[in-house]
């Protein structure tokens, strides 16, 4: 599961973070021309989708949606392009998006809680059954 939990990990902190300063942030969001009441909405849905994503349960849902809200937060807030810093947050939002569209397809695998859940006739990858009946 480590690709779940790498990509879960920047979410979790960046909540928590969010947290510790809720003004900077709400600012930040309304220097963007976002309504500041987006904030916590904003906090609950990276912590908990965080959350969701390292432990892996519901994991294609949610890293779809993580895929929308990379690609979303770097077209608002990464914009100027010539700033060096900003430029690598563009890329740096690009490249999650990507994780998290190979985690939408590939799906979190067997020791999560969606590879428990699953019926044996779904658990496969590559054409293989994950574990013999």
């Amino acid at each position: 599961m480590l690709l779940p939990d790498a990509l879960a990990l920047i979410f979790v902190v960046e909540g928590i973070s969010k947290i510790s300063d809720p003004d900077a942030t709400r600012h930040y969001m309304q220097a963007r021309h976002l309504p500041g009441g987006l904030l916590w909405p904003v906090i609950i849905f990276e912590i908990g989708s965080g959350l969701l994503t390292a432990v892996g349960y519901q994991t294609r849902v949610v890293a779809a949606a993580l895929t929308v809200y990379c690609l979303l937060t770097a077209l608002i807030f990464h914009t100027n392009l010539p700033d060096q810093v900003q430029n690598l947050m563009l890329l740096k939002n690009i490249a999650t998006a990507g994780g998290f569209m190979l985690l939408t397809y590939v799906g979190a695998g067997r020791i999560s809680i969606d590879g428990r859940l699953a019926t044996p006739s779904l658990r496969v990858i590559s054409g293989r059954p994950l574990h013999s009946s």
